[in-house]
């Protein structure tokens, strides 16, 4: 089922790319959001760690020189740093209720470079759209 899903996911997001032009917050980020779609705290949280990363980002870029390869590497390593930021410091917030870890160690650095460097909104679109997607035709197969 998971690799099935992601392989879904890459058709659809290599599809939608080609359609509209818009990445959906990376190739591979809604097939992995959609594995957890049907846990929504993990996908918010990992929502949580791109915009914390992108506003790091934003800060730092006033001060340092960041583009090309450097962004990205900046990007990928503070989504990884605030996602383990928030697995290690949420339990001692809150009572641990809620799971609250962020999927993968790239995907919120892969998320925050894409919201960066397109617009902010048509990428979360984009994001939503294909991960539904990806979820809705992997679940039908699952079906079948």
């Amino acid at each position: 089922m998971i690799s099935t899903t992601v392989i879904i996911g890459l058709i659809l997001a290599l599809l939608y790319i080609e359609v509209t032009g818009i990445l959906p917050g990376g190739i591979v980020v809604p097939a992995f959001l959609a594995l957890y779609l049907d846990r929504p705290w993990r996908v918010l949280a990992t929502l949580f760690a791109a915009l914390l990363a992108l506003g790091c980002y934003k800060l730092l870029n006033r001060y340092l020189l960041l583009f090309g390869r450097r962004r990205f590497v900046l990007m990928l390593l503070l989504g990884a740093a605030f996602g383990q930021l928030l697995f290690l410091l949420w339990p001692h917030l809150i009572a641990a209720t809620v799971d609250l870890r962020v999927i993968g160690g790239i995907i919120p650095g892969l998320l925050a470079n894409s919201l960066e460097r397109q617009k902010f909104w048509p990428t979360l679109a984009s994001l939503t759209i294909v991960t539904v997607a990806t979820f809705v035709v992997s679940r039908l197969i699952a079906l079948l």
